[in-house]
């Protein structure tokens, strides 16, 4: 860190010095990273990042409302943060009133005074991958023995985020995510397997079974057969169900819905709150303390859109049931959608998890498949589009791997298909959901890694068309 720099806290206190603003609120965003990456069964790069990016949100009260102004900037020092909290302040002043101005959150409706804010951000670094680049090389040196060629990377970042408002909020959330991608390829690239893992640390994580998985995959490939675009019978696995629900959760405003324009709209008007939307027993919740998949339990707003608002910054987070035993529940509202609108408060938390209460495993829901009829079995889902909002039906692509299960067994491998569905839909399809497993979505996993899905039996999935390529 350069001289001047400042640490986090520091930062974000005299940000709120500098303040001339009626209000202010900071987010300073100390950022690391690690990486590795490999092709064709060798390491290729490695690297580490460090930045850090500061937000500052003035408020000006005028005649006719609460404007606000944000600015952010990265590589921020001490003696830079007066010009950026003056940019805050005149583009406060040349907005105009902010539909979604509130009171600023005061520390007395948060925890008060976090533990460590004054601490040293946390870090990453290579020594996270001390066990899992000896195993990797394991798997690399596994695959080139048995003829197929691994690519992929791994990635480990950790944000730590120090928030300070103009009214006493000190808060403090330290964020680590990590990812692993592995793509298996036949020597002649006829044949490509994908598997992906989410994890914290990379202690959890088995580059070598993850090979072993994929050899199957690629040896199932070896018989092709040709099908055409209909309605199958299909096992969605658990990334799959992640990517559809993720971007389903993010299509779930309350305004939007309270106004007529998404699929959670009650015809006549209102939302559809209350309503069934699946015969099985499914229970879509968000919880920033669910082990494993912990996120900020405050809400850590960088810009108002949608259904966040920065007024809102270090509002307490809890629990959160979407979607409860099949019935939805609520609708992502901030303090301002959820006064205009009537619904109850719930903001949207950064984890997602879908339990139903299924015990057999992905592996056991083949056994029980293709007995009446093909049944496919997907590998994941990409290029995911929204082609209506009012029925928030996606569409996309399949990739990696679409097999064909007959009686029981996997017997080769089918074409690709472009597929037509909606999430809410496939929630209400769906006859058969697995055990409940955290997961890596493999379109949104850029953006949104925290998930725990089952794998779901769908008995009339979409494919619109044929798509070639791997």
């Amino acid at each position: 860190m350069s001289r001047g720099a400042g640490r986090p806290h520091e930062i974000v206190e005299r940000a709120l010095e500098l303040s001339r603003a009626d209000g202010c609120v900071v987010i300073a965003d100390e950022h690391s990273g690690a990486n590795l990456r490999w092709a064709g069964n060798a390491l290729t790069t490695n690297g580490d990042t460090r930045g850090r990016t500061v937000t500052v949100v003035a408020t000006v009260d005028g005649g006719e409302g609460t404007a606000a102004g944000v600015v952010s900037r990265s590589g921020m020092t001490t003696g830079e943060l007066e010009e950026l909290v003056r940019a805050a302040e005149t583009t406060a002043r040349e907005a105009g009133p902010a539909e979604d101005a509130r009171p600023l959150v005061t520390a007395a409706g948060t925890e008060g005074a976090a533990a460590g804010f004054t601490e040293p951000p946390a870090a990453t670094s290579a020594a996270v991958f001390s066990a899992f680049a000896p195993a990797l090389g394991e798997a690399l040196g596994r695959a080139r023995g048995g003829g197929r060629e691994l690519y992929g990377f791994a990635s480990h970042e950790i944000t730590s985020s120090y928030l300070g408002t103009s009214t006493g909020v000190r808060l403090r959330h330290d964020q680590p995510t990590g990812t692993l991608e592995l793509n298996a390829k036949s020597p002649d690239h006829a044949r490509s397997a994908w598997a992906g893992r989410a994890t914290r640390d990379f202690t959890d994580v088995d580059p070598v079974a993850l090979d072993e998985e994929l050899a199957v995959r690629l040896g199932w490939a070896e018989r092709r057969v040709e099908l055409p675009a209909g309605r199958y019978e299909t096992l969605l696995p658990p990334t799959a169900v992640a990517d559809l629900l993720i971007y389903q959760l993010w299509s779930s405003s309350g305004r939007d819905a309270a106004e007529g324009r998404s699929v959670f709209s009650r015809p006549g008007g209102g939302t559809r709150i209350g309503e069934r939307l699946s015969g099985l027993p499914l229970t879509l919740r968000s919880d920033p303390r669910e082990p494993g998949l912990e996120s900020a339990p405050f809400v850590l707003s960088h810009s108002s859109g949608g259904d966040a608002s920065v007024f809102d910054n270090g509002l307490p987070l809890g629990p959160t049931d979407w979607l409860r035993d099949g019935v939805l529940n609520r609708l992502v509202t901030t303090r301002h959608s959820a006064d205009l609108t009537g619904l109850p408060l719930a903001p949207a938390a950064d984890n997602l998890i879908l339990d139903a209460g299924g015990e057999r495993t992905l592996d056991a829901m083949v056994t029980a498949s293709g007995q009446d009829g093909p049944c496919l079995l997907l590998t994941c889902l990409w290029y995911i589009r929204e082609v209506d909002p009012a029925t928030l039906l996606l569409t996309g692509l399949t990739r990696d791997g679409v097999y064909l299960v007959e009686n029981g067994e996997v017997t080769g491998v089918v074409n690709n298909f472009r597929f037509n569905e909606s999430p809410v839909g496939v929630l209400g399809r769906a006859t058969e959901a697995g055990v409940t497993e955290r997961t890596l979505p493999r379109e949104w996993g850029d953006w949104f890694t925290r998930a725990a899905m089952p794998a779901l039996r769908v008995p009339d999935f979409h494919m619109s068309s044929v798509s070639r390529g791997v």
